[in-house]
């Protein structure tokens, strides 16, 4: 665990919070352009941006029963299945088989467009005042926009530009076929003026032209149409959004998101009507399939039933026999009964070996079980035929929206073949009690029949007609009632879907763009950029600015603050008495007495040093000779920046004589001392540079100057070379009273004073100061920096300092150095 460190805490209480938030707050004309470049690119997406809209429609999923007939219904046409079918439903919505036959209903592979504003095209479906009618079996170009310009005589002109369709190749859709192709591009653009009330044929297409209404007038409007591939357009409408409302219900939601309301109104409603019909259409399958079942049988018996009728007539008219006596009428009863008695266990058996065969049969999965046309005593085998229906519905559903290793197609596969075994051992049964029955009438059959050989053999004939008779009338009756039972059901039929809330188009809000939200976020964004270059600069800002940085991280004093110099070279003192830098030095020339141990001590010396060359340490040296000048006392300045002299030039003076001369014996004191045009200002300049220069400064002679020097003026000012670059000012500093040390606003690194800080730390040096030059009053670098070091009293000097003359914007953008 890392240990508790006191500096960061020190560090934490000196930041300066409040100054922080100064420094954010100078940089306000960054905020407000930035946040006028966010909010102007925000409004130009709100208004290029397509607007997206998004509506719904509300269903619920129920397992509705036909109300017109019972559960013990002869004819097995009632369905069955499972009772939740949400979860198939909202994979039928989704799935490309179902909402490529809603498309094809709608004929969303034709878009009707308009250009806009910015030059993009519109979806006008809804707004356009004709249809396109299409030639099917023609192949038509897709994916490149038809232009129709109106004219007046119902005239059209139909053009097609290819020059931006970089491919070589055109595409080509068969609706009928749902085919594509690829044929050539050609060399030259299409343009051909028709009838709208033709067909409009080419190379590239052939369609029609209808009005929506008489009325409407198509004169002198421009429209686009663009025909689509079937998968692309089904592929695009397979974002349907399906989801239940609520969980353990029915309830469905149908939503969709696109640029066009009267578009997103059609697909959903459609979606749910073209669902609707197929559940109504899978629901009476079994009824159809009964239905043709029974009508094949019916119309066999009809056509049995005359022949029969005209036999038996023909029979009594030949024998002359029209009525039974009564032991043969007692007989003929009797024999009926046990005829229908055996017709009826025959259909059964035959019923169940048709079912025990399409069970056992592996090719029939998908088709639905033989219908029986017969009372089923049994009711257990009624519930089981119905589920299995429900279950081969549901499979069939599940194979055309998903593969084979899709869980609930897994579930339905493994229950069909539960309830088929478990079938199959009831048929067994079954089948073995009807056989048993069937053996019992035979037996009784062959009594009548020997009875019957006793009674004349013209009622024998008649009694076998008659027979022949009843069985085909009581078969045809029965198949009667059972195809209008099978007819009823179809008719009768009731969907699983219900609207509860069909979509519409109320007047709803785009969901995209939405202008207050992306304002708001053009406001967060215009604000953070700005922030984070801010807070990015300043992390890397590693320059001195303000006085709070001085005093935060050295323990050397500040002396005072020096401002900018507008003078035309370092004199700023003489050229500009009056101006702020020269206030600025007289408040400097007050607090170095502090500096000074020995109070009444006449004779002063002060070092002017800095970390390296630039930082305003000649200026310094110039400026404080001169306001220790200008207070009467003699004063002169030394040029001991022997390696890079700069002082000469300010005083438009040569550097061929100086303190290089004197400290290798070729001039006398007097001989380079300059009197200057700052009274009781002398001058001595650095002189030619020297190859040694470190070793001049250690010469005797420079003690012998100071000594000598102190003799003659009140105050010696020493420019020296950069403190941080080479060492000869720290060998001055025996010679001096007083030590000033430059930093430079925004020039001086952080890091550059600490050698200094650290020899003040350690007593190696005393009686030194900083002095921040170059100041500008500035919020970014803190607040109110500056005042009490003899600077910034800025538009509050009520005419005690000269008033700076401020640059035009040309002049500050082309200043010269």
């Amino acid at each position: 665990m890392e240990k508790f460190n006191l500096e960061n805490i020190s560090d934490l209480e000196n930041f300066d919070i409040k100054g922080y938030i100064f420094k954010i707050l100078s940089y306000w004309k960054l905020f407000l352009v930035s946040i006028l470049i966010t909010l102007f690119i925000a409004n130009y997406i709100t208004k290029r941006k397509k607007k997206l809209y998004k509506l719904n429609t509300i269903i619920t999923v129920k397992d509705e029963q036909n109300p017109l007939f019972a559960s013990n219904t002869n004819i097995m046409f009632n369905w069955g299945g499972a009772s939740d079918e949400v979860e198939t439903m909202i994979t039928i919505l989704k799935s490309r088989n179902h909402n490529e036959k809603v498309i094809k209903k709608l004929h969303y592979y034709i878009d009707y467009l308009q250009k806009g504003k910015y030059d993009e095209f519109n979806d006008v479906y809804g707004k356009n005042k004709f249809e396109i009618v299409l030639d099917s079996s023609v192949n038509q170009i897709t994916g490149i926009p038809i232009k129709l310009n109106f004219l007046p005589n119902n005239e059209v002109t139909i053009s097609i530009s290819f020059d931006n369709y970089k491919n070589t190749k055109l595409n080509f859709t068969n609706y009928l076929s749902n085919s594509s192709s690829k044929e050539s591009k050609p060399n030259s653009n299409y343009l051909k003026t028709v009838n709208i009330n033709n067909w409009i044929e080419s190379d590239f297409f052939k369609f029609k032209i209808k009005k929506r209404s008489v009325l409407d007038k198509l004169e002198g409007h421009e429209y686009y149409i663009k025909f689509n591939s079937i998968n692309s357009t089904v592929k695009k409408f397979q974002n349907i959004i399906v989801k239940n409302l609520k969980k353990g219900t029915s309830i469905l939601s149908l939503e969709f998101v696109g640029t066009n309301k009267k578009r997103i109104v059609d697909f959903l409603n459609t979606s749910v009507q073209v669902l609707n019909d197929d559940q109504k259409n899978q629901k009476i399958q079994y009824a159809i399939k009964t239905k043709k079942y029974i009508d094949s049988f019916f119309n066999v018996a009809a056509k049995n039933l005359n022949n029969i009728e005209r036999e038996l007539g023909d029979y009594k008219q030949q024998n002359q026999i029209y009525d039974l006596s009564i032991q043969g009428q007692s007989l003929f009863e009797n024999v009926s009964k046990l005829d229908k008695q055996t017709i009826d266990l025959q259909d059964r058996i035959q019923y169940y070996n048709n079912l025990k065969q399409y069970l056992n049969n592996a090719n029939q999965l998908q088709k639905i079980p033989a219908p029986a046309i017969v009372a089923i005593e049994d009711q257990t085998i009624t519930q089981y035929v119905q589920q299995l229906i429900g279950l081969y519905k549901s499979k069939e559903q599940l194979e055309l929206m998903a593969n084979a290793d899709y869980p609930p197609l897994k579930k339905v596969k493994e229950e069909i073949s539960t309830v088929k075994s478990v079938l199959q051992e009831n048929l067994n049964t079954l089948k073995s009690t009807m056989q048993n029955k069937l053996v019992s009438i035979n037996k009784q059959l062959l009594k009548h029949n020997s009875r019957l050989k006793r009674i004349p053999k013209k009622e024998q004939g008649l009694i076998k007609y008659q027979r022949n008779y009843n069985f085909t009338a009581i078969n045809y009756e029965y198949l009667k009632q059972k195809q209008n039972e099978a007819g009823a059901a179809i008719a009768a039929n009731i969907s699983n879907i219900k609207v509860i809330d069909s979509a519409e188009d109320t007047g709803e809000n785009p969901i995209y763009p939405k202008p207050l939200f992306n304002y708001l976020i053009a406001f967060v964004i215009g604000l953070f950029l700005p922030l984070l270059y801010v807070l990015v600069k300043e992390f890397l800002d590693n320059k001195i600015h303000t006085v709070e940085d001085i005093e935060n991280n050295y323990a050397i004093p500040v002396l005072g603050v020096i401002g900018k110099n507008t003078a035309k070279n370092n004199l700023a003192v003489y050229l500009k008495p009056k101006s702020t830098i020269a206030e600025s030095f007289r408040a400097i020339r007050s607090n170095i007495q502090f500096l000074f141990k020995e109070k009444n001590k006449k004779n002063r010396t002060i070092v002017v040093t800095s970390s390296i060359s630039g930082e305003g340490k000649t200026l310094c040296s110039i400026n404080i000779a001169s306001v220790f000048a200008a207070s009467n006392k003699k004063t002169i300045l030394l040029g001991l920046d022997l390696r890079k002299p700069k002082i000469f030039d300010d005083f438009e003076l040569t550097n061929k004589e100086g303190m290089s001369n004197y400290l290798i014996g070729q001039k006398t004191l007097e001989e380079v001392t300059i009197k200057t045009q700052v009274p009781n200002l002398d001058l001595i300049l650095s002189g030619p540079t020297p190859p040694n220069p470190s070793e001049l400064i250690l010469n005797e002679l420079t003690e012998d100057l100071f000594k000598t020097l102190k003799e003659k003026y009140d105050y010696i000012i020493v420019d020296t070379p950069p403190i941080g670059l080479v060492a000869d000012a720290l060998e001055l500093f025996k010679y001096s009273d007083a030590n000033i040390y430059v930093i430079r606003q925004g020039y001086t690194q952080k890091g550059m004073p600490k050698m200094i800080d650290d020899k003040y730390k350690n007593g190696e040096v005393k009686n030194i100061s900083y002095v921040l030059n170059d100041f500008v009053v500035n919020n970014k670098y803190g607040y109110g920096n500056g005042y009490g070091y003899g600077y910034g009293y800025g538009n509050n000097s009520y005419g005690y300092h000269q008033k700076e003359e401020k640059k035009s914007f040309f002049k500050r953008v082309f200043k010269r150095k």
